[in-house]
């Protein structure tokens, strides 16, 4: 029994930190994550973070490294797919049955992914037939937690004359969230660069007709494929 993955022994702090250092390894691609940096991750003090990576520690869903580097035992990935998979599920629907825009949808989904029964989970996915992406153009796990992850590449990374098609966004600020959609972005919308300015960096775009000068900071933000 010690070895069968129990979701109820993990309260939602804990589930969190799962999440967090799962994003931090995995989709951020972070060859180190120390107990500094998630707990900026998570807006957290570095002695909460000591504490809490302590008690996932002695529960088998976290190790520590060389040189301090956490990392997840394969029950502590299970959890954290598997918040992914309720949390990006609940954004779908939201978004897609409940009359949510993108930018409403993270925080309401950051509540219900803590919902433990799977059944409702599985069913949420049958009934939406088995949505691939979420409103945010994130990938979702499927039911048996196979994942993939597509490389993703930042607006900011491209250059002057570039196109491109808008194919996610982070999801982790309303603010911002609801500025891609005051500008008039929406997923698949395609992207020229006019002009990338040396001085800060900020980057004039052309889309749908509309001309936007945008911060570096928004282009780190979304993710494109490149068209031309």
């Amino acid at each position: 029994m010690t070895n069968k993955l129990n979701l109820n022994n993990l309260t939602k702090s804990e589930e969190d930190y799962l999440k967090a250092i799962f994003q931090l390894l995995i989709e951020d691609a972070s060859v180190k994550v120390g107990n500094n940096q998630l707990a900026d991750y998570l807006k957290v003090s570095p002695a909460s973070t000591n504490n809490m990576i302590k008690k996932l520690k002695a529960k088998g869903y976290v190790v520590s490294e060389k040189y301090g580097k956490l990392d997840l035992t394969e029950r502590g990935k299970s959890v954290a797919v598997r918040l992914i998979r309720k949390h990006r599920l609940w954004e779908t629907f939201l978004c897609n049955y409940l009359n949510f825009t993108w930018d409403e949808v993270h925080d309401v989904a950051e509540q219900l992914e803590h919902i433990k029964s799977r059944k409702l989970i599985d069913e949420l996915d049958r009934f939406m037939d088995f949505p691939k992406k979420d409103p945010h153009g994130e990938m979702i796990p499927n039911a048996n937690g196979e994942y993939s992850i597509i490389p993703k590449i930042t607006l900011s990374s491209l250059s002057e004359g570039d196109v491109c098609q808008l194919v996610a966004v982070n999801d982790g600020s309303v603010h911002f969230l609801k500025y891609v959609s005051e500008i008039g972005l929406v997923l698949s919308s395609e992207i020229k660069i006019l002009e990338v300015r040396e001085f800060d960096k900020s980057i004039r775009i052309k889309f749908d007709n509309t001309i936007e000068t945008v911060t570096r900071k928004f282009a780190d933000n979304v993710f494109v494929n490149k068209v031309v």
